[in-house]
């Protein structure tokens, strides 16, 4: 599902009503609160008159809601493609959080590594592990010792 990415995150203020949500996804109120009913979105409730409220977050889960329905998902299809969405956003968080971690662990070790070199740099001395195949020459004789 394609996602149309704002400049910013997506505000969680609730801000539209029912009807406006519904003007602006492009569906009937009642289409609105069919999905909250189905746990596809949760409006948060006005305190004074119990009434939903919509913010822009919810207003882009709409749409993909309805960009998902378009293409012929039903209902139970979109919750679990929605759900898999946002562990999919987790795991990619995660493994972000990871990646960091290991890069840093690796800078340490590399950090750890030269200072032991350069501790050492003194104690080293040139090796090598060639073997050397000795064969007399013509003529001469081998040595007894």
């Amino acid at each position: 599902m394609a996602r149309q990415q704002s400049p910013g995150p997506p505000d969680d203020r609730a801000v539209f009503v029912i009807s406006v949500a519904a003007e602006l996804v492009g569906v009937h109120p009642q289409t609105l609160r069919i999905y909250e009913r189905k746990g596809l979105v949760r409006p948060k409730r006005s305190a004074s008159s119990n009434s939903r409220r919509y913010s822009a977050r919810d207003i882009e889960r709409l749409r993909e809601i309805q960009e998902l329905t378009g293409k012929g998902v039903n209902l139970a299809g979109v919750r679990r493609v929605m759900e898999l969405t946002e562990q999919l956003e987790l795991l990619g968080q995660r493994v972000a959080g990871l990646e960091a971690a290991l890069r840093a662990q690796a800078r340490r070790h590399r950090q750890e590594l030269d200072a032991a070199l350069r501790a050492n740099r003194r104690d080293l001395v040139p090796y090598s592990s060639a073997i050397v195949l000795c064969e007399p020459q013509p003529g001469s004789r081998p040595r007894r010792t």
